[in-house]
């Protein structure tokens, strides 16, 4: 089974590329705004930081039991089959 993994890295560039821009914005409007006091800059920044670490979390735990279904269905497919086999191949069961 081939599975074609440059569109999946061509999308995952993508991304990052988004993520770091969209950092970069960021931190520059934090800092070159003027009215804010630093310590509201401060807040915004960490509250940033734990939400891609909580979406980093989600996407991770969400592909783990995705994989894990996967990984689940297979093994049951292999053991019908398997079962499949074993009565098509039983002399008992000719009549």
């Amino acid at each position: 089974m081939y599975i074609d993994k440059n569109d999946n890295s061509l999308i995952l560039l993508l991304n990052v590329a988004g993520i770091a821009v969209a950092y970069v914005m960021l931190g520059i409007s934090l800092w070159l705004s003027t009215d804010v006091p630093l310590a509201t800059k401060g807040y915004w920044g960490m509250a940033v930081l734990l939400l891609t670490l909580s979406l980093v979390n989600v996407v991770k735990y969400r592909f783990d039991n995705k994989s894990s279904d996967d990984r689940l269905r297979r093994i049951e497919e292999a053991r019908n089959e398997k079962l499949l086999e074993e009565a098509l191949s039983d002399p008992k069961s000719e009549i």
